[in-house]
């Protein structure tokens, strides 16, 4: 089945999303009609097609459907957040988003023994939880018809996915309410006169990767910075907007093979190249 296809090309497209217009309510507007159009494919292809094991249908339903159902669940309430977002002063509406993450995390303890059970990568009900046709079916906060489908659902990928999504809403609102306790956001900016004349040529993600990287090394300011000011001097030095590099942090650790693939091919060229000096 061609499920990393899908979602690797559904991840460019709002990659791609995110990087442009600053509307966010056309974000997530957008972000819903391409996942929606993503899982409908994904439907058609686990309805049509059978798992070759166990094992493959417990790893589609705890792994795969997760990570692109909960970009569904994140944008949908991304727009509900944010389209009743109050139009007044800064204090208020960091008061409102403060309200939103307790409502978020209160789901997490609402399904606690589920949510330490998959925090702590345990497997031992995966076929309870992971496989089709057992009983307990558990709807997201926000119902979507897919979920009609028994042929689509097991009775605990769902929960995966608002966990996900959830995760990512939180970290999405705690920098919305760092923007507006400090508004900070271009105080490194102004304070540089000259502009750089350097480009970053590579994907967003992968520059993402790099400064998490040399943030968690401690190398610069005996690890003393923090992540935004960091982030802020790579996008003036680079030319580039990284977005919400939160969010897409929280996407790097949901990968499931290596999670630091830019990193991995640094080393590998590096490598070659002395090689081939020693040749």
């Amino acid at each position: 089945m061609k499920f990393q296809e899908l979602l690797s090309d559904l991840e460019s497209k709002l990659e791609d999303l995110e990087a442009g217009s600053e509307d966010v309510l056309y974000k997530a507007e957008s972000g819903i009609t391409k996942v929606e159009k993503c899982i409908k494919e994904l439907q058609k292809e686990v309805i049509n097609k059978e798992f070759s094991s166990k094992t493959e249908e417990i790893f589609f339903f705890k792994h795969v459907k997760p990570q692109i159902f909960s970009k569904l669940i994140y944008y949908v309430k991304l727009f509900t957040i944010e389209s009743k977002r109050p139009r007044s002063s800064n204090k208020t509406q960091v008061k409102y988003f403060n309200n939103q993450i307790d409502k978020l995390q209160s789901y997490f303890n609402d399904n606690l023994e589920f949510y330490n059970y998959y925090r702590r990568g345990a497997t031992s009900m995966d076929e309870q939880y992971f496989i089709r046709g057992n009983s307990d079916l558990r709807l997201p906060p926000d119902s979507f018809h897919y979920l009609i489908d028994d042929q689509f659902s097991t009775c605990q990928d769902n929960t995966v996915a608002t966990i996900m999504a959830f995760d990512m809403l939180i970290v999405y609102l705690q920098q919305e309410i760092e923007k507006l306790e400090f508004n900070t956001e271009n105080t490194m900016l102004k304070t540089m006169n000259e502009p750089s004349k350097l480009f970053w040529t590579g994907s967003k993600t992968e520059l993402i990767e790099m400064i998490y990287a040399f943030h968690s090394s401690g190398v610069i300011n005996s690890g003393t910075v923090d992540i935004k000011e960091m982030a802020s001097y790579f996008e003036y030095i680079f030319n580039i907007d990284l977005g919400n590099y939160y969010h897409t942090f929280i996407e790097i650790r949901a990968r499931k093979n290596s999670k630091t693939k830019f990193l991995d091919k640094l080393i590998e060229l590096l490598n070659r190249r002395m090689e081939a000096l020693d040749d």
